[in-house]
């Protein structure tokens, strides 16, 4: 049987397909460990999981909520991934020695991973949990490009790799990308790249106390809105503006929207000019439409569940089980994270995505371009604009579903978790 390390940076979105993957190792019979932040692995994998920890960088900058394009890809790696990297190589480096891994599985936004294994002379895969990276969103920007091939130069001598080694974001020994061509699109791949599928599997149970009774209570379309968990920041007039929307829609569907914050105002569900939009017309790929305005009516009914004197189709939760919910919902409204677009696209459900930054608006274009959903511009979606989009996604004329089920058949053929963990057992016994 083989031992395998999975590094992973302390994010949920780049943890969960790590876990699907862990998994089936494990079901296997094979040894499996991590390095990085031992709450956050145990919380995602079981509390059971052997973890070496990994330290994280302190004192970071807050990320400025306006920050987009170049501005925003420098602050990720300069302000975040390699800090990152430099407290993590040295619980990279004591996980690797006490564990004796046969494969190090290296997250390719978790550096350290990559460059201390190969500096040690390990065998390293990297696990790709965004397409992002595989259709080189630099090759536009050389300049940037060229700024970045710096700074992992001066973190490779400061960590210890190997003078002229591989890129720390693509092994040699092979990339897990857990997507597949349905959404990726017929881009050019770098060698090595292998289309595992996302992995969707199920999650440690913790305390359920979502309220089913309310989903089982009306036959109306149901719509999930969530940002993730990590755009609190810059969340919240995007979350008010859908809560408004989908108020004015209570005789049409049923919303349960993730406010993690606690940025939802009910305050400003009654009477929002918003509703009427913006009078700029939509810009390219983008959805407008009229809207109309929440008055008392829309509002009346039960609170329930949503409590807060919101109306009772409109649930607001700080977290909700998002794979169970999925298998019930109709439409999902988020940031295009790649994680969430995959979980929906997995369950056949079709998209309205809103991308903030890094990854999410190369997800946000694969999304439209496979036919599965509409796209908004963050900064610009008012109510007017986000119901529109809702109801289009929602209607069946527009194909939207029918482009997320074939989405989602392409998936489970892939195999996910299952088939890459194929491929890092494959690796391993050919390494010995």
């Amino acid at each position: 049987m083989g031992r395998f390390l999975f590094v992973v940076p302390p994010l949920v979105g780049h943890v969960n397909p790590a876990v699907g993957t862990a998994a089936a190792l494990t079901a296997r019979g094979h040894e499996v460990a991590w390095a990085g932040h031992p709450d956050l692995v145990r919380k995602l994998a079981g509390a059971d999981a052997v973890v070496h920890p990994c330290a994280l960088p302190g004192d970071l900058p807050p990320r400025p909520a306006g920050l987009k394009g170049p501005a925003a890809f420098r602050f990720l790696w300069e302000s975040f991934l390699v800090p990152l990297a430099d407290a993590m190589a040295p619980g990279v480096r004591a996980a690797i020695g006490a564990f004796g891994p046969d494969v190090v599985v290296c997250d390719q936004q978790a550096v350290a991973g990559a460059l201390v294994a190969e500096s040690l002379g390990r065998i390293w895969v990297t696990s790709a949990t965004t397409s992002a990276e595989l259709v080189d969103p630099l090759a536009a920007m050389p300049k940037v490009a060229a700024w970045l091939d710096g700074l992992l130069a001066d973190l490779r001598e400061r960590v210890g790799g190997v003078e002229g080694g591989a890129d720390p974001r693509f092994s040699p020994y092979g990339v897990l990308a857990y997507t597949t061509r349905a959404l990726l699109g017929p881009v050019g791949l770098p060698d090595g790249v292998r289309l595992v599928g996302p992995s969707v599997t199920a999650r440690p149970a913790g305390d359920d106390d979502f309220p089913w009774e309310w989903l089982d209570a009306s036959a109306l379309p149901t719509v999930l809105v969530s940002l993730g968990t990590a755009n609190n920041d810059a969340g919240a007039r995007f979350l008010n503006a859908t809560a408004r929307a989908l108020a004015a829609m209570g005789d049409r569907v049923r919303t349960v929207l993730v406010d993690p914050a606690g940025v939802v105002d009910p305050g400003g569900l009654v009477g929002s000019g918003e509703l009427f939009g913006s009078g700029e017309p939509a810009g390219p790929g983008e959805h407008g439409g009229p809207g109309g305005l929440v008055g008392p009516d829309a509002l009346a009914g039960p609170r329930g569940p949503a409590g807060g004197g919101l109306p009772g189709h409109l649930l607001v939760r700080p977290h909700v089980p998002q794979l169970a919910l999925l298998e019930r919902v109709d439409a999902v409204v988020c940031h295009a994270g790649h994680n969430t677009v995959c979980e929906a696209l997995w369950h056949g459900v079709p998209l309205v995505v809103a991308p903030i930054r890094d990854d999410q608006p190369i997800v946000a274009g694969q999304v439209v371009a496979a036919g599965a959903g509409v796209r908004l511009r963050f900064g610009r979606a008012d109510a007017a604009r986000i119901g529109a989009a809702v109801e289009a996604v929602l209607d069946p004329a527009g194909g939207h579903r029918k482009a997320a089920e074939a989405v989602g058949e392409s998936f489970r053929a892939a195999g996910g978790s299952e088939s890459a963990a194929d491929h890092l057992v494959s690796l391993a016994r050919s390494h010995r």
